[in-house]
């Protein structure tokens, strides 16, 4: 039993609090994803495989989160920076085997948590659930606890092995003997470990097998020999599958999408057709919100109460206060916030851009860099010249201001309340409030001119049509 100490990240564990060190296994160079990406860093749901591991990890508790990868990946150092801030990357120089692997971690492991889990950056369907259930025994006595599945088919799979309720040992297939092949019990590869036994554990482990390879399954029967609880947790086996290549990915994906469409239906949202709406993991869609068919919510977006989402969107870095209502077709980029009842229409887009609230631009616009006040209406065809090669410039529309159709306005430049801008115009200098600004070519009609012009057109027809 310890005693608290916060400087050392140790916990009470007669009170229940148990510290946790997670090491999540990411050094392989998934060459079946064919690909130049590390497989961990390929994207499900918008977010990292590496990701979603290391978010499960958190949620079930992390208190220290150590991630082994290849050296020299500052792609995957970034992934688990920005994904879990505090993570240290451990380099694996060799690879030996997952015990190896896990050792390449060895001063996270001495730092003397309470409970040590390892994971895989290749199984992104993990929940923090069946983290929590898998360390739940160690609370309990046991030394080590393995995540096992029944498989349909367990070809290619470690096995369990059992005893009536005591494990004996997890075998390799390569390994096993013709009867332990037979088991469907089979090893999910996540293994969580008492911290008091872990080091010894796995500094003990041999490479005596058909691989020659150190595997951290072994430590199930080093457990076992030394008189040690070993207990199995059981899991289904699509949540323990590990992505190889890009068809499993597209399973992957699948799934969590799955996971996602019903958590926002059972939130309080209504998706008309949730097969056709694709959702990022950290999408957050308010009560009362509608979603139409074919929705793609990008990373970054949170849709206020009550709004409605139109067919065809796209959103991404985006945030919606209630009552707004977009598209169908609209885009919504980085940066966009639509303010209660805001509305953008068809064909519009809008980028690193503020609707305040009432504001509506209903077709065929492009906002970038820009704030449209309260209540201000954006004509069809209207856009913002933002960019003028070099830099990005703002445009501001003043609250209640009309911007008439088929305007460019070329910024930097700003609208004043109340103001018009008709039809058509080009604006480069500012409008002052409730003034009008025209800003185009005088009309000009030249009477009679239409059918002379359509009779030398018919001519040169003609003459041309003799010649040929």
């Amino acid at each position: 039993m310890t005693t608290s100490d916060t400087a050392s990240g140790r916990s009470d564990t007669a009170s229940g609090r148990r510290s946790l060190t997670a090491i999540v296994l990411a050094a392989g160079k998934g060459t079946r994803m064919r690909s130049d990406l590390p497989k961990v860093l390929h994207r499900i749901a918008g977010r990292s495989m590496l990701g979603h591991v290391l978010a499960a990890a958190q949620e079930a508790g992390a208190t220290r989160i150590a991630v082994v990868a290849e050296p020299g990946r500052e792609d995957v150092a970034r992934e688990a920076a920005a994904a879990a801030p505090g993570a240290r990357l451990y380099p694996q120089a060799e690879r030996l085997g997952t015990a190896h692997a896990v050792l390449a971690a060895r001063a996270a492991l001495a730092e003397g948590d309470d409970d040590i889990v390892v994971a895989f950056g290749d199984t992104p369907l993990i929940s923090s659930e069946t983290l929590r259930r898998l360390r739940a025994p160690l609370a309990e006595g046991a030394a080590v606890a393995v995540l096992a599945f029944e498989a349909a088919e367990p070809a290619g799979y470690g096995r369990v092995l059992t005893e009536g309720e005591r494990v004996l040992a997890i075998r390799e297939e390569k390994d096993a003997s013709e009867a332990e092949r037979r088991v469907r019990l089979c090893n999910a590869g996540l293994m969580a470990l008492a911290g008091a036994h872990a080091l010894p554990l796995l500094e003990r482990i041999g490479n005596d097998n058909a691989a020659g390879e150190y595997y951290l399954p072994d430590a199930v029967a080093l457990a076992v020999a030394d008189g040690l609880p070993v207990a199995v947790v059981s899991v289904e086996e699509a949540e323990a599958q590990g992505v190889n290549d890009r068809v499993q990915l597209g399973v992957a994906e699948a799934a969590i999408q799955a996971r996602l469409r019903r958590a926002a239906q059972l939130g309080g949202a209504t998706l008309i057709a949730p097969e056709t709406v694709f959702l990022s993991a950290d999408t957050v869609l308010g009560r009362d919100v509608v979603v139409e068919p074919h929705v793609v919510f990008g990373p970054g977006v949170a849709v206020g109460d009550g709004s409605v989402v139109h067919a065809f969107s796209h959103l991404e870095g985006a945030r919606l206060e209630e009552g707004v209502s977009i598209g169908p077709y609209a885009r919504l980029r980085p940066g966009a916030l639509l303010e209660t009842g805001a509305r953008i229409g068809n064909f519009v887009e809008v980028k690193n851009a503020t609707l305040r609230a009432g504001a509506k631009a209903n077709h065929l616009t492009y906002l970038g860099d820009a704030e449209i006040g309260e209540g201000a209406n954006v004509g069809a065809g209207t856009i913002t010249c933002n960019y003028d090669g070099v830099n990005k410039h703002r445009t501001a529309i003043g609250a209640g201001a009309f911007i008439g159709s088929n305007s460019a306005l070329v910024a930097p430049v700003s609208i004043g309340a109340g103001a018009y801008v008709a039809t058509g115009s080009v604006i480069t200098d500012d409008v002052p409030a409730d003034a009008l600004a025209v800003a185009r070519g005088r009309q000009a009609v030249k009477e009679g001119w239409a059918e002379p012009k359509r009779a030398a057109m018919r001519a040169e027809k003609e003459a041309r049509a003799r010649k040929g």
